[in-house]
């Protein structure tokens, strides 16, 4: 009864809240009732409160419980913050020289309206104070209080309390247990589907995005790259699928070994759905293998293990950095300034038999080495077994080392590898809300994890959906019964990506286009450590600058070209419909051939029918978990490398692929002066013709080997029409 009663008490108290606010909305807001705090005095009182609410959490549990305490309200926490409110606006004595200097999109003093979907949008053509639209009227109204950003975090699950730090830091309005009215914006823990009745204001997942990041998966992306741009996407291991592709794995290790019998390489396994480190091993030998072993087949990806890592105090680490995907059109990334790099807690030594079952010497996952007893837990940024990324910067910058390169290289690495999950990420989007369906704007925050080779070269572990946002760590008080001990390091990171993610969506703010800043310098310039104006721009003394970093699209000259997938993926898309499937028909591919004008009579349609059905018979064996009939993505676009090389033998695999996207969008684009343009959301492909603007005038010619590393068979109707 207790847990109902607070509950009931809660919402009681959120509905007087939000009649307030409506009442507070018709007054006027006077210059003097604003706050201004000096920007050193408000960080440490920030950094002392966040401090004491940490420690106020150190609590006593059983590990039965599991995470329950998450979704718990604090009543007395609500009531603090209520009287905390009270309380600065009385502070009236410490007023602002300057009243109008505020939190960007937080705070100003601007006209606004609702938009369709529920945010709040300012006047465009507001400035230095004035609107110019609307004029005397939108002077008198800018002295209007504008609402608090509404935050559901009802389903926030493990970043919880890094969340409530982030948003008691803004003033903005937090819903624990939800809102019956639309919030502005839906933290969820998990998945974009963990409340499935949003149909406005702005979610923390992309749907698709947990799918997407699957090691197989996302193997598959950057192997598709890899085939268009081998130099560039050398970042990442060379994998093979299982259990697919154990017989070809089986054969290479082989033919190398034969080769040069002193050879003694390594592969780390790492199952499919796994995470934490959870089993993931080492071996030496195809025989080996777990995953083939037993009644049941586990899908997993085998990739080289990278034997030479960059040791500090002998041992192995790996980085973690925390990347917001604002949005997928226009493409939008920030990089987070300051990340974690995870150590293992015993002295590395490369790969042998003996010592292949050794995690705690191979393997960084902190949910792996936080249970060996060399693990240090430390106060400090710069020592322990968890510590921040600039530390490490810095102790190889006294070393001599380029930091620049260093972060220049890890850059690139993102955009990259964002860059190849887009096309498939598009085809989530517009299955889950189709043009013209209601529904909310997306962003989230993923887990980069990368090793540093000994020659600082960067390497793409994989990448986190759901990266870990705790700001405490668990300390075994008695058997089973464990406490809260807050975490100063990963405070030190994680609440300033959430913060300042939130105030990149802030609903109020206007976006920032950035067509100016495009392709704006090179890649070296990304790394500079001071903020730059765009990230400075309208934010106030009370807050840090950003921690996030824009990277894409204001670096985008230097990456546009590498969107050729995005391009095809625009094709599949204009062919798919509307009907909220992820599966091309033959009917659909049909009339591909058809209005791209690809059949001839070299390839005929009946040709066309019978390529369809033996790419899309193969890939249905590859996906065993599939519901849905038809031909994904990932096989239209086998079949367009396929197409694109029997129009086009003479040249090498990319420019082969150019050419064929030539054709097709220019035969599209002849089309579409006779039909009705169909709608699209902002999640659709922008135009593709201009990504061949900056592609290089040459290219390399890798040899054109069949995706998958399995030739195509047709049957002997389309071999004689050739």
């Amino acid at each position: 009864m207790s847990d109902h009663y607070e509950r009931v008490k809660i919402e009681l108290q959120q509905m007087k809240e939000e009649e307030a606010e409506a009442a507070a909305d018709e007054e006027q807001l006077s210059p003097a009732a604003v706050p201004s705090i000096p920007a050193e005095v408000a960080f440490m009182a920030r950094r002392d409160l966040s401090r004491s609410s940490i420690n106020g959490r150190s609590r006593s549990k059983s590990r039965s419980k599991g995470d329950g305490h998450e979704r718990q309200v604090n009543v007395k926490e609500l009531a603090d913050l209520t009287a905390q409110k009270s309380n600065s606006s009385q502070g009236q004595s410490r007023v602002s020289n300057d009243p109008n200097l505020h939190i960007k999109g937080t705070a100003r003093l601007l006209k606004a309206k609702t938009a369709a979907n529920g945010h709040v949008e300012s006047c465009p053509r507001h400035t230095d104070g004035k609107c110019e639209h609307h004029g005397k009227e939108g002077e008198s109204k800018a002295s209007k209080k504008r609402r608090a950003v509404t935050v559901d975090t009802s389903k926030a699950k493990t970043s919880l309390e890094a969340l409530k730090m982030s948003i008691r830091q803004l003033k903005w309005k937090e819903f624990p247990i939800g809102r019956r009215a639309a919030c502005d914006i839906y933290w969820h823990g998990v998945s974009f589907h963990d409340n499935e009745n949003i149909v406005s204001g702005q979610v923390n997942k992309f749907p698709g995005m947990i799918e997407m990041l699957r090691k197989i998966n996302l193997s598959r992306a950057v192997r598709t790259m890899q085939e268009l741009f081998p130099e560039e996407y050398n970042f990442y291991p060379r994998s093979w699928i299982l259990p697919e592709e154990y017989q070809l794995f089986s054969t290479q290790i082989r033919l190398l070994k034969d080769s040069d019998s002193t050879l003694k390489p390594t592969y780390i396994v790492k199952p499919d759905s796994g995470s934490q480190g959870d089993g993931i091993y080492l071996i030496r030998d195809p025989a080996d293998l777990r995953v083939i072993s037993g009644a049941q087949i586990k899908q997993a990806v085998v990739q080289d293990y990278i034997q030479k890592p960059l040791l500090i105090d002998k041992l192995k680490f790996d980085i973690r950095l925390y990347v917001l995907v604002r949005s997928l059109e226009p493409l939008e990334i920030y990089i987070a300034k300051e990340g974690l790099s995870r150590f293992c807690t015993e002295p590395y030594q490369e790969p042998s038999q003996k010592n292949l079952s050794h995690v705690f010497m191979h393997l960084t996952n902190y949910s792996l080495n936080v249970h060996s007893g060399n693990f240090v837990h430390s106060d400090s940024c710069s020592t322990g077994s968890k510590r921040t990324f600039s530390s490490i910067l810095y102790r190889l910058a006294s070393k001599g080392v380029d930091i620049k390169k260093v972060w220049s290289d890890i850059i690139a690495l993102v955009i990259k590898t964002v860059i190849a999950l887009v096309p498939e990420l598009k085809v989530y989007y517009q299955a889950d809300i189709p043009p013209g369906k209601p529904g909310p704007t997306c962003f989230q925050i993923l887990g980069f994890d990368i090793l540093l080779m000994k020659n600082l070269k960067p390497i793409l572990l994989e990448v986190n959906a759901n990266p870990s946002m705790r700001i405490e760590h668990e300390h075994e008080v008695s058997p089973g019964v464990f406490e809260y001990v807050p975490s100063p390091v990963d405070e030190e990171v994680k609440v300033g990506v959430i913060r300042d993610t939130l105030r990149l969506m802030d609903p109020a703010q206007r976006k920032q286009h950035t067509t100016s800043n495009t392709g704006g310098g090179s890649p070296e310039e990304a790394i500079v450590v001071e903020t730059g104006s765009d990230e400075k721009e309208g934010m106030a003394d009370s807050l840090p600058s950003l921690c996030l970093k824009q990277v894409f699209p204001k670096y985008t000259k230097q990456f546009h070209y590498l969107r050729i997938v995005e391009r095809i993926a625009a094709i599949f898309l204009r062919f798919l419909g509307v009907k909220g499937t992820m599966r091309l028909g033959p009917t659909s591919f049909r009339t591909f051939i058809r209005n791209c004008k690809l059949s001839n009579s070299s390839f005929s349609m009946a040709s066309a029918d019978i390529l369809y059905i033996d790419i899309t018979r193969r890939w249905a064996g590859m996906l065993p978990d599939s519901r849905e009939a038809g031909m994904c993505l990932q096989a239209f676009i086998e079949a367009f490398f396929y197409l694109a090389a029997r129009r086009f033998k003479a040249l090498p695999l990319r420019e082969q692929v150019l050419s064929l996207l030539e054709v097709c969008e220019g035969a599209l684009e002849g089309q579409s002066h006779s039909e009705k343009p169909r709608t699209h959301r902002s999640h659709t492909n922008p135009n593709p013709a201009s990504s061949q603007t900056s592609a290089p005038t040459t290219f390399s010619s890798p040899a054109l080997t069949r995706r998958r590393h399995r030739p195509l068979q047709l049957s002997a109707k389309a071999n004689t029409e050739n």
